[in-house]
């Protein structure tokens, strides 16, 4: 079904459904609304200002003043919750609780902080026009806010865009193609987070200490201790005597001194776009229990369950260590033009690997297999990480453009790689390889992981040598490599700096 629409251009004026816009500048416009599937999901209404209703708001208020009173609010004294760092997901995290929570606004303000400055190309803005044409609620909210026509100017090379600007009106720059719902933007990060009760940490892993070492500062005369919600998937290694897995919420610790108990991270196999169209999806809240069950209660929807679970580093640390592989996973795909067969080779291979690292990095790693394996398969499906290995075996890509993508932002499997392969090739992490009767580095047990550190990191080896990695004659049997884990005490408890 199309909606009849009448436009017409005027000096000053656009009449849109015989309503009249104002506008700064004379043009001529053509515009068509597009059929009406795309309109604000079920349990949703639009303001008349563009921000988004939720109409269940009873559970979710009663969800709320439970928070509240936790974290010891009272009348009159707004529960600040704010975001850091806007890329897709860190967007879809914020505008998913300023969907659900934002219309309390006498009980909750909710921001999001980016970095001023960044322009948003031509090129972008071009797409960025068609995208908004081809949505109704979207180009109805926009007239009504008056933030329709600088859209058309910079379609027309008029005007630039900045991505701070476009982000309040729902347009995260990563991510073009899914208009969220419009946000409250601060450029500021002083002002952000100075007072805020809960900061979500949507930064890439390589940007998490450089940006919190920042806020410690704004926060040294605080009286109360705010709540860190990590969702970074990525990691360093400390190396030294007693070599270490660096995540983001000891990154944060340590740059901060808010106490590892008000740290969570939450993550599970998930792709932002498709949960903030209310794909069905689940994830893990994990930490200390004080907070982790009250914030997944907090954090649920009907599409987005969340669990929680205290094993807050292993869980974060797995995070990290399926992108790693996500990556090899794209360019065999690329390289063997979708060969099923190539693949699964492919999969059989990472998963022993991941499987062999869990066993060095958890207790009792059998209860990671399935987290571990659903965040790997959907991130080997539609990931960045996959994305990035497939652009870079068509020549799409070069690895002289850097870890940081336009359009998809930072690709964290490559820091990822560089992480575990320094990790793993530590001497006094060597074990006793049974076929060779000596001792060698973890590392050389594996070979995917060693192949994708000579292509990515010393680039040494052309992408297609992922190929021959899985081809070689003298590759063990994927069983082997998890036998000698589970035949050896593998466990390194002081890896994740914990005590045996």
């Amino acid at each position: 079904m199309r909606f009849p629409t009448i436009i017409s251009g005027y000096t000053g004026s656009l009449v849109v459904n015989n309503h009249r816009h104002l506008y700064s500048k004379p043009c001529a416009l053509s515009l068509s609304f597009g059929s009406n599937k795309n309109q604000i999901k079920m349990n949703h209404i639009e303001n008349s200002n563009g921000s988004i209703h939720n109409v269940n708001g009873g559970a979710f208020e009663l969800k709320l003043d439970e928070l509240r009173q936790l974290m010891g609010k009272v009348d009159g004294d707004p529960l600040r919750i704010v975001g850091v760092g806007a890329g897709a997901w860190g967007s879809v995290f914020t505008a998913m609780l300023q969907e659900a929570y934002g219309s309390l606004r006498e009980k909750v303000l909710i921001r999001i902080w980016r970095r001023p400055g960044r322009m948003v190309d031509k090129v972008t803005a071009q797409h960025l026009f068609e995208v908004i044409n081809s949505r109704e609620d979207v180009l109805r909210r926009l007239i009504r806010r008056c933030a329709y026509l600088k859209y058309v100017e910079a379609r027309l090379g008029d005007r630039v865009l900045y991505a701070d600007e476009i982000l309040k009106d729902g347009f995260c720059l990563n991510m073009i193609d899914t208009p969220l719902c419009p946000l409250k933007v601060v450029t500021n990060l002083q002002e952000a987070v100075w007072d805020a009760d809960i900061v979500i940490n949507g930064l890439p892993s390589t940007e998490t200490r450089e940006v919190f070492e920042e806020i410690s500062k704004y926060w040294k005369e605080r009286i109360t201790v705010p709540v860190i919600i990590s969702l970074a998937k990525g990691v360093e290694a400390e190396l030294g005597t007693e070599p270490r897995i660096i995540t983001p919420t000891l990154m944060i610790n340590r740059a901060t001194g808010v106490p590892i108990e008000n740290i969570l991270y939450l993550g599970g196999p998930n792709i932002a776009s498709e949960i903030y169209n209310k794909e069905y999806a689940n994830a893990r809240i994990c930490g200390a229990e004080k907070w982790r069950k009250p914030l997944a209660k907090f954090l649920r929807q009907p599409h987005f369950i969340v669990w929680d679970n205290g094993d807050l580093v292993t869980h974060e640390v797995m995070g990290g260590l399926k992108n790693v592989y996500a990556i090899g996973a794209g360019m065999v795909a690329a390289l063997t033009n979708e060969s099923a067969t190539s693949k699964s080779v492919y999969f059989a291979h990472c998963t022993s690997e991941m499987i062999f690292i869990t066993h060095l990095l958890a207790k009792d790693p059998e209860k990671l297999a399935g987290p571990l394996l659903a965040d790997t398969y959907v991130t080997l499906l539609k990931g960045r990480n996959a994305w990035y290995g497939q652009k870079l075996a068509k020549g799409e890509l070069s690895l002289e453009m850097g870890d940081s993508i336009k359009g998809k932002g930072m690709i964290q499997g490559i820091s990822a790689v560089k992480a575990f392969y320094e990790l793993l090739s530590q001497s006094s992490l060597n074990v006793l390889n049974p076929e060779e009767n000596k001792h060698v580095a973890l590392v050389e047990l594996c070979p995917i992981l060693k192949m994708l550190y000579r292509i990515l990191i010393k680039r040494e080896s052309p992408v297609e040598a992922i190929l021959q990695a899985l081809r070689d004659e003298t590759m063990n049997d994927p069983r082997d490599r998890i036998e000698i884990a589970q035949s050896h005490v593998f466990y390194r408890p002081s890896l994740l700096g914990q005590k045996p």
